[in-house]
């Protein structure tokens, strides 16, 4: 199952849930609140406190940047 943290504001979050969505993919939206800092669960696993943050469990990745994630969904779902 895929897994989005992201903040509904963030154009760059945007971008990356209309592609979900365009691909027609199942996911876990995961609000991040930034006040959380190092106690977010998106910092835990990732290590940072920045969004768009994807976790695709199935596949063990985890990546940030709204374009390398566009561009990985692309090649691998579409």
């Amino acid at each position: 199952m895929l897994e989005l943290y992201a903040n509904t504001g963030c154009p760059y979050c945007q971008k990356v849930m209309a592609k979900m969505n365009e691909l027609k993919l199942d996911f876990i939206f995961r609000s991040h609140d930034f006040s959380d800092g190092e106690n977010a669960r998106s910092f835990k696993i990732g290590g940072k406190t920045q969004v768009p943050f994807l976790v695709d469990a199935e596949k063990g990745i985890q990546m940030y940047e709204s374009g390398d994630i566009m561009a990985y969904l692309e090649k691998t779902y579409s």
